[in-house]
């Protein structure tokens, strides 16, 4: 980790990569995965033809970098069904430099509500 991840990213998080389906057609997932990050969500509004619209995002930075579109993740160490916990899924990754030290990339995972 670099020495700026290090200061940056101090807050926890868990990610649970769904795996399959059980023999009723319910996703199962993977153990979860806890890593180091940063996170804040953002508020959107807008005004549609038919009625209002609000998006919530959550986004988490991180140089975890083996998240992928599709996983479920939430804010703090959490055990068991990320669905209990209330994870939401990662619906965009984005993926830059690290810029001071050229240790690992930064990702900034999003989800949307």
């Amino acid at each position: 980790m670099s020495s700026v991840a290090n200061w940056a990213y101090t807050s926890w998080a868990t990610l649970w990569r769904p795996n399959g389906k059980d023999k009723y057609g319910k996703v199962t997932f993977s153990e979860p995965v806890h890593f180091l990050c940063g996170y804040g969500s953002e508020l959107k509004s807008g005004k549609l033809d038919v009625g209002s619209e609000i998006t919530i995002k959550l986004a988490f930075w991180t140089e975890y970098a083996d998240a992928k579109k599709g996983d479920f993740i939430a804010i703090g160490k959490h055990s068991g069904d990320p669905l209990s916990v209330g994870a939401d899924e990662i619906k965009f990754i984005k993926r830059d430099e690290d810029l001071f030290e050229h240790i690992a990339d930064d990702y900034t995972l999003i989800t949307a509500v």
